[in-house]
């Protein structure tokens, strides 16, 4: 019998952050592999991550040398206490050196795509594959002897033991990145573990997301009133068709335009969301009020909190006109309070706002870090766990509607954190109209499902030098950031046509008159994030 989403999480593999670029994406490739998995900080003790009933555990890769000033160091207590462990570049290396083997400084470090040559294929991590396999590699130590007990199964030109393993105490480790695609055989060696090794079956699915978080909405609501705040993103959409699947019409949808929104957004929520769910919807005019708000701030931090604050503003007074709307007497609040509040938070957004591994916090989003202390609902995050692409397997078994399913992710602060400086109408009005004309092109060229999204950013606290009209202008830049990507969490810049890049340039320039300049970002992530605040 399929196990439920709440028995999946109570037995979940544990990723073991040790500072590694892709902690996250380990996390990821598990779930790929239709098993829950969590990342945890390497500070975190054994006992603390055994009390949480692992199926198995990960150990990820890390900057450190394992003979490093401070290096992270593995409790023996995670090899001994009978639970599957898989150590993945230093997390290889700190298994090797909890459990007595070596690993010295040989001078034969590898970096990059390396050939290994696995020397037994019945084994558990390496069958069904091929003895040379293409590998990605990143250390300066080798191990030179594998702790007792251990069976090499691969080799490289740099690492004597590039893998071993010991069924019977479930201990499994490779040199290399098993998580990157330039690791051919990486997934299937990452699943042999998973499914041969730690015997689990693989049953996180989309099904059984949507069957235990109808149930456990249901049970967290019982009879209360329910607030939404929509904005027509994958994210919101998709908790929201979730709960009103859990409770039916105690769900009303709020949505606000702050203002910070594209061209024809607003109309496109009110339309196509209404139409495809039939969900009570309340649109809040709050353009006003967010740009006072934000008058006179730069810092981007700052932006976000004052958006997220304010967001919850108007969801508290949305409620309290649901109230007061209740019946004709004064005595609707007191029966039909509205308590609760839905969003659609990610995991992505709890990692990256320091709720996810204990690392530093990248920025903080306006649905977790930019929250006020006094808020007057409690939460309903009934997508807190998911990945973006997770969510979106769970919006269509919910039938929501692939247009909106697969829109290119627009975050909540919109383009407030769009524009490096003050945001202003007039500026808004300059981002707005540069934002169509690239949305446009990249439509045009049929570039949508190959692009993650292409933020358009107004750098507003610069200006450049050109010729418009037989004349010098001084204009602003406008940057291009196309990205290709599958969580957000890792991102590469998407090598757009350049007959598409040049229609993007050429309209922008013509049909935008403050901006005379557009420029093109390059940057993968890591190490610049997405959007640039």
């Amino acid at each position: 019998m399929t196990e439920s989403l709440a028995q999946l999480a109570a037995r979940p593999v544990l990723v073991v952050d040790f500072g590694a670029q892709y902690a996250q994406l380990i996390a990821r490739r598990v779930r790929e592999a239709n098993v829950y998995s969590e990342v945890v900080p390497h500070t975190m003790s054994a006992a603390e991550m055994l009390a949480k009933n692992p199926a198995a555990i990960v150990l990820s890769g890390g900057p450190a040398s394992v003979y490093a000033d401070g290096a992270p160091a593995l409790d023996v207590a995670l090899l001994t206490a009978g639970v599957p462990v898989f150590g993945m570049c230093y997390g290889f290396q700190a298994m090797v050196q909890a459990l007595g083997g070596t690993v010295a400084h040989t001078g034969l470090g590898e970096y990059g795509s390396t050939q290994a040559l696995v020397t037994d294929l019945s084994s558990t991590l390496f069958n069904g594959q091929v003895a040379e396999q293409s590998v990605w590699m990143s250390h300066g130590d080798s191990v030179t002897e594998a702790p007792a007990g251990m069976k090499v199964t691969a080799s490289s030109p740099g690492a004597l033991v590039a893998a071993f393993e010991d069924d019977e105490r479930k201990l499994y480790g490779v040199q290399w990145h098993p998580e990157v695609v330039h690791s051919t055989y990486g997934q299937q060696v990452l699943e042999n573990f998973l499914i041969r090794g730690a015997g689990l079956a693989g049953d996180w699915t989309a099904s059984n997301v949507v069957e235990d978080q109808v149930a456990a909405v249901r049970e967290q609501v019982g009879t209360g009133r329910v607030l939404c705040g929509l904005s027509g993103g994958v994210d919101s959409s998709v908790a929201a068709a979730l709960v009103q699947r859990a409770v039916g019409d105690q769900l009303t949808c709020v949505f606000v335009d702050h203002g910070l929104l594209r061209s024809g957004e607003a109309e496109q929520v009110e339309q196509e969301f209404v139409a495809a769910t039939g969900v009570s919807l309340v649109v809040v005019d709050a353009r006003e009020q967010f740009l006072t708000a934000l008058k006179g701030v730069s810092d981007p931090e700052q932006k976000r909190k004052i958006i997220g604050r304010e967001f919850i503003r108007c969801f508290e007074q949305a409620a309290r006109d649901l109230v007061g709307s209740t019946d004709g007497s004064g005595e609707g609040s007191e029966r039909h309070p509205v308590e609760w509040l839905v969003q659609g938070t990610l995991y992505p957004d709890v990692v990256e706002s320091g709720g996810g591994t204990g690392t530093a916090n990248i920025k903080s989003h306006h649905n977790v870090g930019g929250l006020p202390d006094d808020l007057q609902f409690k939460l309903i995050e009934p997508l807190r766990m998911l990945f973006k692409d997770e969510v979106r397997k769970v919006g269509l078994e919910l039938g929501v509607p692939e247009s909106i399913v697969w829109r290119q992710p627009f975050p909540g602060p919109g383009l407030g954190i769009r524009i490096v400086g003050e945001v202003t109408a007039e500026r808004l009005s300059i981002l707005r109209a540069a934002d169509a004309i690239a949305r446009e092109e990249l439509t045009a060229a049929g570039l949508d499902r190959d692009i993650w999204q292409c933020p358009v950013v107004l750098l507003a606290g610069v200006r450049s030098v050109g010729v418009q009209g037989d004349g010098r202008s001084y204009g602003h830049p406008i940057v291009l950031r196309p990205v290709s990507s599958e969580d957000a969490m890792t991102a590469d810049w998407t090598r757009v046509p350049y007959d598409v890049l040049a229609k993007i340039s050429t309209r922008i320039t013509n049909e935008v008159p403050e901006v005379n300049r557009v420029v093109l970002d390059v940057t993968s992530k890591p190490p610049g994030t997405i959007e640039w605040e």
